[in-house]
C-alpha cells in the first residue's frame, strides 16, 4: 500500500504530527505508520552554493574577480546535515511513497526549506500543503482534514527564492568588495546596513546635540497645581527673565477658575501581539533580546503548544478563529488569569471589536493562546514571562475599554492663564490586567495630568499660595534599545520625506520581516558593528566607518522597503520573479563598481600590539556580547580569544554582575562599583559559604554555547567546578 510522506521542518514537530497520524515505528530519519511516513529537515538541509562552487578562482577573495554573477544559482546539500538529507531524499524517491505533504513552518522561509529539499532530491510526485498556526493535536487534525494543493503556494516559494538569491548577489558581492578594498572584515546587506545606518545616525544626532536651558512657571493653589502656558500653548521659556516677569505679575494676585470642564475619555485596549510588538515589550519589561524572545516563542509554540505561530506580522484574527475563543479562554482560566478569563467568558457575547479584522490578517493571525491545557509549572521562568505577556494581552483585547473622566481647569490670574488636569477612573477595563510598566505606552507631556483635583466650580475665586520657576534642560534623542530599534525597523517612515515612499514603506512592513529582524540585530552585534551598554545600543568605530564607506543608496530605508514590497508582490503573483533577479544582478554590479572607484579609507583604531598566535597579525580588541575579546583582523584566520567576561557571580557590595579579567594567577573579578577580588579568594569565599556554584555552573553553560576559539577563563572556571564537586 502506497504511503504519504510528510516533510516537517524540525524533529519535535515531526514527533507531534507522527503521534496524531498514528505513526509509531522509528525508521532511518523518519517515523513510519500504516498510511503515513513522517520525516524532517533540521532547518535548512539545502542552501545556495558558495561562490567557489561556480569557479575555483572565488576561493581567493580578489577585487578583480568581482562581481560574481552566476547565470543560474546552484543548490548544495549542507555538509553538517547531509546524513538527514540522504534519508529524506531516499524517502522522496521511494516507490513506497506516492504523495508528499509539505508540513514545514507555514511561512516564506518554511516554504523555502521544503521546496529546496524537494528540488535537490529531484522529486516530481504530487504535493499538498499543511498550513496551520498552532501545533496542538486539534490544529494538526483539522489541518490534515483540509490540505491545500502545494501549487497554491508556488508564488510564496518564488518570493522566498528571490529573497535568498538577492541576498547572495548583493550581500556576498558588496561584502567581498569592501573586505578586499579595505583589508578588514566588513559586511553589508539589504537590511543590516540600513539598520546600522539608523543607529549611527542617532549617535550623530546625540553628539551634535547641545542642551538648552528652559524654564516653566507653576502656581500652587489649595489642593492642586497649575502650569502657565502662553497664547500659543507653549509652557517653556528659553529666557529666564521672561519667566520671572510672568511669575512676578501674578504674585500676591487673586485669580478665578475661568473654566472647569469635565470630559469623558476612554482608551481602547491595545491590539493583540504580532512578533515585533511582543519582542518590543519583552525587551522593555525583561531585557530580552529579540532573538531570545523568538526562541522562547518557538518553544511555547512547538514544545508546549500553548501559543500560536510566532512569525506573524498581524495583530488581528479572522472570524473563523473567533469561534474558538471560548475554548481558548477556558484553557487559560488558571492561576493568575482565572478571574480575568472567566470574566470575559461571562460576557455575552464576547467583545470582538478590537481583535477581529479579516482584512488585516495575511498568512497568519495574531499571536494568541491555543486551546491546549496549561501547566505553568512545566514552563521555565523565561517562558513564563513570554506566556504571561501574550495571555494578558489576549485577555486585554477582549476586555472593556479603560474609562475615566478628565477634568480640565483653566485659572486666570492677572490676565495670565494657568492650566491643570486631573482624572477620576470610572472603569479600569483592560488596564486592570497590567501594572504601570506596560499598561500604556503613551505618556502625557504635562506632569500635572495625573493629580487628584479637589471639588472645583467655574467662577470660583482662588489665590496662588506660591509661584515656582522650574528649570530644566532640553534632552537629546534617546539611544536605541532593542525595543525601540525594532519599532524603528518596523516603521522607518521618519527617514522619508516623499509621501508615496512613506506609503511604500508601510505596505512593505518596514525593514526586514518579523521573522528576520532578530537575526539582523544579532548579526550587527556578532560583527562588532554595535555593542550594548546596559540596554542601550552604541555604534562602534567599525560600525561608524562602515556606514561612511558603503555606497549611499545601500543604507537607505527607501531601497530596502521597495525590495520587500516587490517580494510581497511576487508572493501574491503580482510581480515577475525573473525580472526582479535581473535587477538585483545589475544592482550588485553597480555596488561593486562604486566600491572599486571609491577613495574612502578604513582604519583599525582598536588594534592592539598583541600578535595573533595563528597568523601573526595584530589582534583587535572588541566588546562582545559577554565581555571583551581579542579577534584577528584577518577574515580567513578567524582567531578569537576572551580577555574579560561578564559572569553570573554577584558583587558582595552592590550585587551587580562581576567581570572576570586576567590570566593565570592574576585572574580577578571586577565590579563597576570599584570592588575587586582575586579568583582564588573568590573560590575560597564561595567554598566556605557553601553557595555560588549554581551561578558559576550557569555561566559555564552559557560559555559552552559561545563560538569562541579559545576561552581560558571558561577553562579556569571549569577546573574550579570540577575541584569543588
Amino acid at each position: 500500500m502506497a504511503k504519504t510522506l510528510v516533510l516537517t521542518e524540525k524533529p519535535s514537530v515531526a514527533r507531534d504530527i507522527a503521534r496524531v497520524l498514528g505513526c509509531k515505528k522509528n525508521g532511518n530519519g523518519c517515523i513510519i505508520g500504516d498510511k503515513y511516513i513522517v520525516t524532517w529537515a533540521l532547518g535548512h538541509l539545502v542552501t545556495l552554493a558558495d561562490p567557489e562552487a561556480y569557479d575555483a578562482k572565488y576561493k581567493t577573495w580578489r577585487m578583480e574577480d568581482l562581481p560574481m554573477l552566476p547565470k543560474r544559482m546552484k543548490l548544495v546539500v549542507i555538509g553538517q546535515t547531509s546524513k538527514q538529507f540522504k534519508a529524506v531524499s531516499s524517502l522522496l524517491g521511494s516507490s513506497e511513497v506516492d504523495k508528499v505533504v509539505i508540513a514545514t513552518d507555514a511561512g516564506r522561509e518554511g516554504e523555502l526549506v521544503a521546496r529546496w529539499i524537494i528540488q535537490k532530491a529531484n522529486c516530481k510526485k504530487p504535493m499538498q500543503r499543511l498550513w496551520i498556526s498552532s501545533q496542538t493535536d486539534k490544529a494538526i487534525k483539522e489541518g490534515f482534514a483540509s490540505l491545500k494543493p502545494a501549487s497554491q503556494y508556488d508564488n510564496l516559494y518564488r518570493s522566498a527564492q528571490c529573497r535568498a538569491e538577492a541576498d547572495w548577489l548583493v550581500g556576498l558581492n558588496i561584502s567581498r568588495a569592501l573586505t578586499c578594498k579595505h583589508n578588514a572584515q566588513l559586511s553589508a546587506g539589504r537590511v543590516q546596513t540600513p539598520t546600522l545606518a539608523m543607529i549611527v545616525r542617532r549617535e550623530e544626532e546625540i553628539l551634535k546635540f547641545r542642551p538648552k536651558d528652559f524654564y516653566t512657571v507653576k502656581a500652587d493653589f489649595n489642593g492642586f497645581s497649575a502650569l502657565y502656558k502662553d497664547s500659543k500653548g507653549q509652557a517653556r521659556f528659553f529666557d529666564e527673565a521672561a519667566a520671572k516677569a510672568v511669575a512676578d505679575s501674578v504674585k500676591g494676585k487673586s485669580g478665578m477658575l475661568s473654566e472647569v470642564k469635565k470630559v469623558y475619555r476612554f482608551k481602547a485596549p491595545p491590539a493583540a501581539y504580532d512578533l515585533t510588538e511582543l519582542q518590543r515589550d519583552a525587551n522593555k519589561k525583561y531585557g530580552y533580546s529579540a532573538k531570545q524572545t523568538l526562541s522562547l516563542m518557538q518553544s511555547l509554540y512547538e514544545t508546549h503548544k500553548l501559543l500560536t505561530y510566532p512569525r506573524t506580522d498581524s495583530r488581528y484574527i479572522t472570524k473563523d478563529v473567533a469561534a474558538t475563543l471560548p475554548e481558548r479562554l477556558k484553557a487559560i482560566a488558571i492561576g493568575p488569569y482565572k478571574d480575568a478569563a472567566n470574566a470575559v467568558l461571562r460576557s455575552k457575547p464576547i467583545p470582538l471589536k478590537y481583535i477581529v479584522n479579516d482584512a488585516k490578517v495575511t498568512d497568519h493571525h495574531a499571536i494568541i493562546p491555543t486551546e491546549q491545557y496549561v501547566d505553568l509549572n512545566k514552563l521555565s521562568r523565561e517562558e513564563r514571562h513570554i506566556y504571561d505577556l501574550v495571555v494578558r494581552r489576549f485577555i486585554a483585547v477582549l476586555s472593556a475599554p479603560f474609562e475615566y473622566d478628565e477634568v480640565q481647569v483653566t485659572v486666570t490670574v492677572n490676565g495670565r492663564k494657568f492650566y491643570a488636569k486631573g482624572q477620576s477612573v470610572k472603569s479600569a477595563g483592560w488596564k486592570a490586567l497590567y501594572d504601570s510598566s506596560l499598561a500604556d505606552d503613551e505618556s502625557d507631556s504635562d506632569d500635572l495630568a495625573s493629580q487628584q483635583l479637589p471639588p472645583l466650580t467655574q467662577g470660583m475665586s482662588v489665590t496662588p499660595k506660591g509661584i515656582r520657576i522650574c528649570s530644566g534642560k532640553t534632552a537629546p534623542p534617546a539611544r536605541y534599545t532593542e525595543a525601540t530599534l525594532l519599532s524603528a525597523m518596523e516603521n522607518p517612515t521618519g527617514q522619508v520625506d516623499d509621501g508615496s515612499l512613506k506609503d511604500a514603506l508601510k505596505t512593505a512592513g518596514g525593514l526586514g520581516t518579523p521573522a528576520t529582524r532578530a537575526d539582523i540585530i544579532e548579526k550587527l552585534f556578532d560583527s562588532f558593528c554595535v555593542e550594548r551598554r546596559g540596554k542601550e545600543i552604541f555604534p562602534t568605530s567599525k560600525g561608524k566607518q562602515l556606514i561612511e564607506i558603503v555606497p549611499p543608496d545601500l543604507k537607505s530605508a527607501e531601497l530596502t522597503a521597495r525590495w520587500e514590497q516587490r517580494l510581497s508582490l511576487i508572493a501574491k503573483g503580482g510581480a515577475d520573479s525573473a525580472k526582479f533577479i535581473e535587477e538585483m544582478r545589475a544592482y550588485a554590479s553597480s555596488l561593486v563598481s562604486s566600491v572599486k572607484s571609491s577613495e574612502a579609507k578604513y582604519r583599525h583604531d582598536n588594534m592592539t600590539r598583541e600578535p595573533c598566535p595563528e597568523c601573526g597579525k595584530y589582534l583587535l580588541e572588541v566588546n562582545g556580547k559577554k565581555g571583551k575579546m581579542l579577534v584577528c583582523q584577518d577574515r580567513e584566520c578567524g582567531y578569537r580569544k576572551s580577555i574579560s567576561v561578564v559572569t553570573n557571580a554577584r558583587c558582595p557590595e552592590c550585587h551587580k554582575k562581576l567581570e572576570l579579567r586576567g590570566e593565570g594567577d592574576k585572574k580577578s573579578f571586577f565590579c563597576v562599583c570599584g570592588y575587586r577580588e582575586k579568583l582564588s579568594d573568590f573560590e575560597k569565599r564561595k567554598e566556605s559559604a557553601g553557595a555560588g556554584k549554581r551561578d558559576v555552573a550557569k555561566y559555564m553553560q552559557q560559555q559552552a554555547k559561545q563560538k569562541t576559539a579559545v576561552n581560558p577563563l571558561a577553562e579556569q572556571l571549569a577546573k574550579w567546578m570540577e575541584e569543588n564537586k
